[in-house]
């Protein structure tokens, strides 16, 4: 009886010891059920039924770290299940119509006004003149009191979409496909870094990115495939690709211009030349007098803000225009300082300046980290890891709206967001200088 009591002890024991693939495995299909319970509520944003299962997959997400963290390297299979998961889960988001206001209606409207002949630089959607020129989904855009912001790579994207297919749909599966598509390029940069494959699911399976992708339609995504194309270009020696790339992404959002001092002489003149030449060639079709249009740009840095509590704190005694300014330059010297401190293929040196710019702008919307997500990777960015989960409850505003209340994020939900991301910062700094502070990350790896 002992004997037997042993035996089935022992049975029991290794049923519960899971090993990491099949922890994975689990984890995965938290995430996949979390989130395919979470895009049944994406039209209740900020509401507890949207929360709940989200906050699930974050926990999920985070216990996934720690598994790619502390294991050298999962079989392929595991990472083509996870792959198929995270396809699954998108796939579901993108079934789901995006927001009455969200970004992606002013992208339809941005496509369509091009194709009629306009230049969407100069158009104001709510001029009585231009009713005509709308359909049922661009009657709702946001903002449409101002011209459009997006540069004139974004507008030229907007405009070969439309011209596909003019419909949100089609926005949103062209997003999608740049989203997988960067999971092929991340793979091969893996590769040629001789870094384990399995770090690609920490872009795949970030919650974010089903939100802000499949579920809403962010061109942000676009400008990620194009600074990722760029960083695997320059691994590869494909220099003058890597500048075009670069200045592509710049040319789709103007964030990644921070990188900057990370080409500099590793690109050469001659590419950085041509890369120049691409970018302006992209703005002719918009050209208003010979001028460089920038739209409501201008209106943007006066006027809109959102979780900015560095901004609005330095706002007391500075103008806009300095303090955006001041925004660039702390990226522009987080790159400088990045490129002394890291290797050249390291890719924690795109994170972190464009998460200082980030940090100091005056509108952090959540879909802005997007541009963070396929470049964490070690322990030193696990604070900004953590800051695309923490974000999150910043969709508490979009409740609030509906209800009547102020679009002002609460000084709570921003103090848990920052907060976290503080402390997060605060024990990896320990832990870099030989502190025994506990982490639940179990390797200190560094790129």
């Amino acid at each position: 009886m002992a004997a037997s009591r042993r035996t089935n002890s022992s049975a029991c024991g290794s049923l519960v010891k899971l090993t990491p693939p099949h922890r994975l495995y689990g984890l995965g299909v938290i995430l996949l059920v979390a989130l395919t319970i979470c895009s049944r509520d994406f039209g209740r944003r900020g509401e507890p039924s949207f929360f709940i299962p989200l906050a699930f997959a974050g926990v999920a997400y985070l216990l996934a770290i720690r598994e790619l963290f502390s294991t050298p390297e999962f079989p392929k299979r595991v990472i083509f299940f996870g792959l198929a998961l995270s396809a699954f889960w998108h796939v579901q988001f993108l079934r789901m119509p995006p927001g009455l206001d969200d970004d992606i209606h002013r992208y339809v409207w941005d496509g369509r006004v091009q194709r009629l002949g306009y230049n969407p630089y100069l158009v104001v959607p709510s001029d009585p003149a231009l009713a005509s020129l709308h359909t049922s989904g661009t009657r709702s855009l946001n903002n449409p009191e101002v011209p459009s912001p997006y540069p004139a790579g974004a507008q030229l994207f907007f405009r070969v979409i439309t011209s596909i297919h003019e419909s949100t749909f089609a926005m949103k599966v062209a997003f999608v496909l740049c989203d997988f598509a960067i999971v092929f390029v991340l793979l091969d940069f893996l590769r040629r870094t001789r870094q384990a494959e399995h770090w690609v699911l920490a872009f795949a399976w970030n919650p974010l990115l089903a939100i802000e992708v499949a579920g809403s339609g962010h061109v942000d995504i676009l400008g990620v495939l194009l600074l990722l194309v760029s960083a695997a270009a320059r691994v590869r020696r494909w220099r003058t690709i890597a500048a075009i790339s670069f200045a592509l992404a710049v040319a789709v959002k103007f964030l990644p211009i921070v990188l900057l001092p990370l080409y500099w002489k590793r690109v050469r003149i001659r590419d950085a030349a041509l890369a120049g030449t691409v970018f302006l060639l992209l703005y002719v079709p918009f050209l208003n007098q010979g001028r460089i249009p920038i739209g409501s740009l201008g209106t943007y840095v006066q006027r809109f803000r959102f979780n900015d509590p560095v901004f609005a704190t330095l706002e007391r005694v500075a103008a806009p225009q300095l303090l955006a300014g001041l925004a660039v330059l702390v990226g522009f010297l987080s790159a400088i300082w990045m490129r002394r401190k890291s290797a050249e293929d390291s890719l924690d040196a795109f994170a972190w300046p464009m998460a200082a710019s980030l940090f100091c702008a005056p509108v952090v919307y959540p879909w802005y980290l997007l541009w963070l997500l396929p470049f964490l990777r070690s322990i030193s960015t696990v604070p900004l890891l953590v800051w695309t989960l923490s974000i999150i409850p910043t969709y508490y505003v979009w409740h609030l709206r509906i209800v009547g209340r102020q679009w002002l994020v609460p000084d709570w939900i921003m103090l848990l967001e920052y907060g976290s991301v503080a402390v997060v910062a605060v024990i990896v700094a320990l832990r870099r200088f030989g502190r025994p502070v506990a982490l639940p990350f179990p390797a200190d790896r560094v790129e």
